[in-house]
C-alpha cells in the first residue's frame, strides 16, 4: 500500500512495509580490517541491488564522492554526519562525508578524502583507502561513487559548522545486519517511491539513516555477504 504526503515529504512518518529478518548478517569476524582488505583485493562476483533513485530534481547529473570511513575499533564502526538545516541538497540527512568531484581531484578517491577533510577535519594520514563500490544515482541528480576506507583510531573530528550539524559513529555490524534494514514506499510528487531507513538509537537520540546513504549501506551488505 502507498501514501501520500504533500508538500514536504517526512520518512519518519512513512510506514516500515517489510523488514529484511529473512536475510542473515555478516558475520563479525567478516567485518574486521583484515577480511574487508582481502574482500576489496579478491572480491567475489556480485551485483548491486540499489543503483538508481527516482529523480526529484531535474538538472544537469554531477559527479560526487563519498567517504565510508570504518574506524578500527576492536568493534568497527561507521562514520556518520548530520547536514545542517539549511544545506540546498539532503539537508538536515544523515550522510558520509562527501560531496561533488572538483577539477584538482584526480578520482573519485582524491575526493572523497578531500572532502572528508574539508567537512570533519579527517586528515588523510588516518585514512587506508580499501576500494570503491559501484555508482549510486540519487534522485537529486549526483552520480555518488562510495569510496570504503579504514580508519585508524586516534583521529580528531573538527566539523564544518557551515555543512555538519553532527559527527557520529554506528557500529558496522548493526548496518550489515538485515533485520535493522525497513522497505519504505509512498506516492510522492506524482511518482510511487521506495526507499530504505536504518535507524539507530544511540542511547541519546534516534540516528535515522535513510535514503541514499541507506541504499548505499544495503550495496556494501550485498558486496560483503556475496
Amino acid at each position: 500500500m502507498t501514501q501520500s504526503l504533500s508538500p514536504v515529504m517526512d520518512p519518519r512518518l512513512v510506514p516500515v512495509r517489510h523488514v529484511d529478518h529473512d536475510l542473515p548478517a555478516v558475520p563479525a569476524a567478516e567485518l574486521l580490517p583484515d577480511a574487508l582488505r582481502h574482500r576489496f583485493l579478491a572480491p567475489p562476483m556480485w551485483q548491486p541491488e540499489l543503483v538508481a533513485e527516482k529523480k526529484f530534481m531535474d538538472r544537469a547529473p554531477m559527479h560526487a564522492a563519498v567517504l565510508i570511513p570504518i574506524v578500527m575499533h576492536s568493534t568497527p564502526t561507521v562514520l556518520l554526519t548530520q547536514r545542517t538545516a539549511h544545506m540546498s541538497t539532503h539537508a538536515g540527512q544523515i550522510a558520509f562525508p562527501g560531496g561533488k568531484l572538483d577539477a584538482e581531484d584526480v578520482d573519485a578517491a582524491a575526493a572523497a578524502r578531500r572532502e572528508a577533510y574539508e567537512e570533519v577535519g579527517l586528515e588523510p594520514g588516518w585514512l587506508e583507502v580499501l576500494g570503491q563500490l559501484p555508482i549510486y544515482t540519487t534522485g537529486s541528480a549526483f552520480l555518488v561513487t562510495p569510496v570504503v576506507a579504514l580508519v585508524h583510531p586516534g583521529f580528531r573530528v573538527l566539523p564544518n559548522a557551515e555543512e555538519v550539524s553532527d559527527v557520529f559513529e554506528v557500529p558496522l555490524s548493526f548496518l550489515m545486519n538485515p533485520a535493522n534494514h525497513r522497505h519504505h514506499q509512498l506516492l510522492w510528487q506524482g511518482v510511487e517511491r521506495q526507499w530504505l531507513s536504518m535507524p539507530y538509537h544511540d542511547g541519546l537520540q534516534e540516528r535515522f539513516i535513510w535514503g541514499a546513504t541507506a541504499g548505499m549501506l544495503r550495496n556494501f551488505y550485498r558486496f560483503l555477504s556475496a
